[in-house]
This record gives C-alpha cells, structure tokens and sequence, in this order.
C-alpha cells in the first residue's frame, strides 16, 4: 500500500481536494443538493484526505458527538474504488476517534454500503431513514 498516503487535513489545498472529491461523489454522482452537502460541522469536524498515487481520491470526516466518534462523508472518487480505500478512510477516523478518548463510533451508511460497513465490523442499528433522499441506516461498532 505505499501507493496510498493518508494526510489529516491542515492545510486550505488539502480541504479544497476532499471538497472537490466530495461535490463529484455526492452532489454530481448521488445528486445530494450542494447546499446539503457542505454545512456548518465542516468547521468543527477533523477532515481527511486519502492519496492513491500522489493523486487525491477520497476523503472522510470524524467528528466527537457525546463522546462517540461519528464518521461522516465518507467518500471515495469511482476510479479509484477498487483498491481498499473505503476501508483505509474508516480504520483511520476510527483511529483519530480513539486517540479522542471515544470507545464506540457510529455512522449514518447508505443502505447499498451497508454490508461494506458490516465486514468492518459495524452493526445496523435502525430502520432504514431518508438523508439527502438517498435510504440510509444508522450504523455503530465499539472500537
């Protein structure tokens, strides 16, 4: 996996990029209005950016809610969803999570992500509900 680099995000370049990535995932792809996609806990959230090749692919964000690490808009660029980094954007904002001081986390998973989320150990703990009118089910995991 040296073809992948994961940076927490300090810099404005590097928030640009996994805001980019998020408006061609959510709002060209899934058609999630723009206005719904970028709020006020991007100020308050730790953002990261996922690099395959040099080249920024995906991205996530945690934020401490009550004492869980809530993980948030993760996303990955089509091309490049073949290679595991789904998964590398999860383990690593569960792991900020930890050194956060949170023992679970949870997330809001698009249904048809579901069963990705439960071979990382993730159980769904809801009916299915609507988020930017795409059927979601809250997920949790103790970390």
């Amino acid at each position: 996996m040296d073809k992948v680099e994961v940076r927490i995000i300090t810099e404005q370049t590097d928030l640009d990029a996994a805001f980019h990535i998020r408006e061609v995932v959510f709002v060209d792809e899934q058609n999630t209005p723009l206005e719904e996609e970028f709020d006020e806990r991007d100020d308050e959230a730790e953002h990261i950016l996922v690099l395959y090749e040099g080249k920024p692919v995906g991205t996530g964000r945690l934020r401490m809610v009550e004492g869980v690490a809530k993980l948030e808009r993760i996303c990955v660029l089509a091309t490049h969803r073949k290679y595991g980094l789904g998964k590398v954007i999860v383990e690593t904002l569960e792991h900020i999570g930890l050194d956060k001081g949170a023992t679970s986390a949870k997330l809001h998973g698009q249904t048809q992500a579901e069963a990705f989320y439960i071979k990382l150990g993730y159980q769904t703990a809801s009916d299915v509900f609507m988020e930017d009118g795409i059927p979601h089910v809250l997920m949790t995991k103790n970390l």
